[in-house]
């Protein structure tokens, strides 16, 4: 039997954390569900409704650091309750937005909240388990993420479309209010820097910010491809526009098996199961973009590399925890936002792409930029800078992640 995870109220409150993650995910993506009702609702157009998201990303890379700083010594249950507080008030107002303007203002708080929640929910979850299962729980925490483009945004934009679009925002609420009424009461007030959690393991700036830049690059490469698949499924493969649906979801549960494969597999290695999923994922998109006439081909290809995306996500917060050069905080914020820069960018090279050279060729680039991603990967044993320090020091970790007097 495997080693127990951790003690029952720890358990409810990962599960719970989870739940977290999967309504701020569904949050996010939700208007592409629902963007004709809401469109039509209020009198605007779908470029309009498409910057409710593209608004959202970018408020979460532009906060995502500087909330963090600001906010360091509040204790995270604290932290957390305001945020979901937030989340949920926002939610609120966007059901009850009259307005386009009045709907934008309430999807940038709650892209504020989501900055600063994806710095402190991994630290906050790592806290609560042994060092020696942490990998599993994260991979349980970001899981949360996989089954919210699985299942919450479908649910989403089924419960608008059958009722109105308004009622799935009040249901994200309602989910968000249950989850900081838990948290409230399970969560321990730790206070600020007395975790082993609140530092990296094995503290290296080198490997950090390695891990900082082929997260930007590969999440690149990835959303790349992925933003255009379903015309790539139509016009590159020929599926019949009907099943594009299905094939989705189908990538989404490999999605979902990828979070628990890289649970087990980052906390025996971190450095070596990162740097496989970059490679598994530049294979997948080598493949979609040479094979993609190929019906079979692709659907392969496509679970594969849905696979290595989910795995990279989950992985990511493991390696912060490991290698964090000050607060784990901090650094998660760092990765935070180099994830979404790679969202962001990603979409952006593939929009210029696509009209010039067709659709073919965004799995191209999104290979291109997942190969520049795993010679990063594999360099990031030489770049690390616990390798040039003296012995004296590398036995005190702790002294690296002290902040400095000023």
């Amino acid at each position: 039997m495997r080693e127990r995870l951790g003690s029952p109220s720890a358990i409810v409150a990962l599960s719970v954390l989870a739940l977290s993650t999967f309504a701020y995910v569904t949050t996010e993506s939700l208007p592409i569900g629902l963007l004709p009702l809401i469109a039509h609702d209020l009198g605007s157009t779908a470029s309009g409704i498409g910057l409710l998201i593209t608004a959202y990303g970018l408020v979460v890379v532009l906060a995502s650091i500087p909330l963090t700083r600001l906010t360091q010594r509040i204790n995270r249950r604290r932290l957390l309750c305001g945020l979901l507080a937030v989340f949920v008030a926002a939610n609120t107002a966007s059901a009850l937005a009259q307005d386009y303007q009045t709907l934008l203002v309430s999807r940038i708080v709650t892209a504020l909240s989501q900055a600063l929640f994806w710095a402190v929910v991994t630290p906050a979850t790592a806290s609560l388990f042994r060092p020696a299962v942490r990998p599993r729980a994260l991979s349980i925490l970001y899981a949360g993420n996989s089954v919210a483009a699985l299942a919450g945004v479908p649910a989403g934009t089924w419960l608008g479309q059958q009722t109105s679009w308004r009622a799935a925002f009040l249901a994200l609420s309602v989910i968000g209010l249950a989850v900081l009424v838990t948290i409230a009461i399970l969560l321990p007030a730790t206070p600020p820097g007395t975790s082993d959690a609140d530092r990296g393991s094995a503290p290296d700036a080198g490997r950090y910010w390695a891990i900082v830049a082929y997260t930007a690059l590969a999440i690149t490469g990835a959303f790349a491809s992925y933003t255009y698949i379903n015309p790539f499924f139509t016009a590159v493969s020929h599926f019949d526009e009907r099943v594009v649906g299905q094939l989705l979801f189908v990538r989404g549960f490999a999605g979902l098996i990828g979070v628990f494969v890289i649970g087990y597999l980052v906390g025996r290695n971190g450095w070596l199961a990162m740097t496989w999923v970059i490679g598994v994922q530049a294979v997948a998109l080598a493949a979609q973009w040479a094979l993609g006439s190929n019906q079979i081909a692709t659907v392969m290809s496509i679970c594969v590399s849905g696979f290595a995306l989910a795995a990279l996500s989950a992985g990511l917060g493991a390696r912060v925890l490991e290698v964090a050069p000050s607060s784990s905080d901090l650094a998660a914020a760092g990765t935070s936002t180099a994830f979404n820069v790679g969202i962001t960018v990603g979409a952006f090279a593939g929009s210029l792409l696509l009209p010039v050279f067709g659709v073919r060729v965004t799995a191209l680039a999104g290979t291109l930029f997942t190969v520049a991603a795993l010679v990063i990967a594999l360099a990031e044993p030489r770049l690390s800078t616990r390798r040039r320090v003296g012995p004296s020091e590398a036995l005190q970790p702790a002294a690296l992640t002290q902040p400095v007097a000023h």
